[in-house]
């Protein structure tokens, strides 16, 4: 069931994604505003949460490295995270 409040946690989840892309916000604040959604996480099957802090762990090992060094692409990472916010709207939208 999507509220107010999940439209809007979801809005600057994108917003904050699409800094991280830019440059504007780091790694480390991505993901500790992304992991702050347990309101948003609560309403989502299990398996949303299970993904969602996967991508993140990831992500956040892949700072760590250089995009050579790493054995999975940041950018891919967050075109995953980009699609579980659309899943997740759409989740909740339903």
């Amino acid at each position: 069931m999507s509220t107010p409040t999940h439209a809007a946690s979801l809005a600057a989840l994108g917003q904050a994604l699409a800094e991280l892309r830019a440059n504007v916000l780091g790694v480390v604040a991505f993901c500790a505003q992304a992991r702050a959604q347990d309101a948003l996480l609560a309403d989502l099957p299990p398996r949303f949460g299970e993904v969602w802090q996967g991508l993140l762990d990831r992500l956040e090992s892949s700072a760590l490295f250089s995009e050579e060094s790493c054995s999975f692409s940041q950018s891919a990472l967050l075109d995953n995270l980009d699609m579980w916010l659309q899943k997740a709207s759409e989740r909740l939208t339903a």
